[in-house]
């Protein structure tokens, strides 16, 4: 007769059967993405060591860091990029993502009307092409025929126009003002999603307590979605360091005026490909992909090794 003892020992030593459905519904998944991402990154970071010498392609090693880094005429246009690029991505934080919790806010109201047609209107501009918004804010802004002179003279305030686009102390802000309203509706929508997952009984043990309105949300609702932020988070700062299509839309690949617009982005264009008279430099081109992947990588590693421990650790 079996002893009694030795049956967990006996279901521990049994092993699950190895699930190779999962591994046939992620391959397809998985192929694409390595042709896709994994193949040319790794080739981008490995050109990034080589440089044409008389026609050959020779390995210099860190040369090409040394030489964006270092010489001048890479040098400065390499700062002034990644200063700008910065900035862009500060408006974003500043302007964007709180003006989306903002919304979000106001449409997870219960008792709110046309609800569903605001979330609707807002969300809209992030379907639509780039092409499309660069081209019709040129048209808006524009100090000839554009409407926005006519709009602050209804309000008595066409003294406040000026052509924010071709001033290069006011391009960057115009441009990135546009970029918040294409893209606010991604972090309304994420954030009022994620106001919809709080439990509802949370909700009704705050307002027994008589906390409600704005102080509910400060209080109760916001930090239970610090979470959500966090992610929107990182994924502004890794589009904005990836951004390049509307710029290039608005202003050109020559990102000006007097480069007054330039990013990484726009920078990388220029180098890999040429421009004009400029003739394309591939290695120097990865070099500078290279440096943008390693920023990217440095801040996600950041957020997740970092902030999003603390976050967890003040959830639980």
């Amino acid at each position: 007769m079996q002893n009694v003892d030795d049956l967990p020992i006996q279901q521990a030593t049994v092993r699950r059967p190895f699930r190779w459905h999962i591994v046939v519904f992620m391959l397809p998944a998985l192929l694409v993405y390595t042709a896709v991402m994994i193949i040319p990154l790794a080739g981008t970071l490995w050109l990034s060591f080589f440089n044409m010498v008389d026609g050959q392609r020779v390995f210099v090693g860190l040369q090409n860091f040394r030489t964006l880094f270092g010489e001048a005429r890479w040098a400065d246009g390499f700062w002034n990029a990644l200063g700008n690029n910065v900035v862009f991505f500060i408006i974003h934080m500043l302007v964007q993502n709180p003006i989306g919790v903002a919304l979000a806010a106001l449409l997870s109201i219960p008792r709110l009307r046309f609800a569903t047609f605001y979330r609707t209107a807002i969300f809209l501009p992030t379907l639509l092409s780039f092409v499309i918004v660069g081209f019709i804010w040129k048209l808006i802004l524009s100090p000839i025929w554009g409407v926005t002179p006519d709009l602050l003279g209804y309000l008595h305030l066409k003294f406040l126009f000026a052509p924010w686009l071709g001033r290069p102390n006011s391009a960057l802000i115009a441009v990135s003002l546009i970029s918040v309203w294409q893209y606010v509706g991604i972090p309304m929508m994420l954030i009022y999603a994620a106001l919809l997952n709080i439990p509802d009984e949370v909700i009704e043990a705050a307002e027994m307590d008589g906390i409600t309105g704005w102080s509910q949300f400060w209080k109760i609702k916001l930090p239970l979605v610090l979470p959500a932020i966090g992610i929107i988070s990182i994924l502004t700062f890794v589009g904005n360091f990836n951004a390049f299509d509307l710029i290039y839309t608005v202003q050109g690949a020559l990102a000006g005026p007097d480069g007054s617009t330039d990013i990484l982005g726009t920078l990388l264009y220029r180098t890999f490909f040429g421009f004009q008279l400029q003739l394309g430099d591939r290695s120097m081109g990865a070099t500078i992909a290279t440096v943008m992947f390693l920023i990217i990588l440095a801040g996600v590693s950041f957020y997740l090794f970092a902030i999003q421990r603390r976050m967890r650790h003040y959830q639980f």
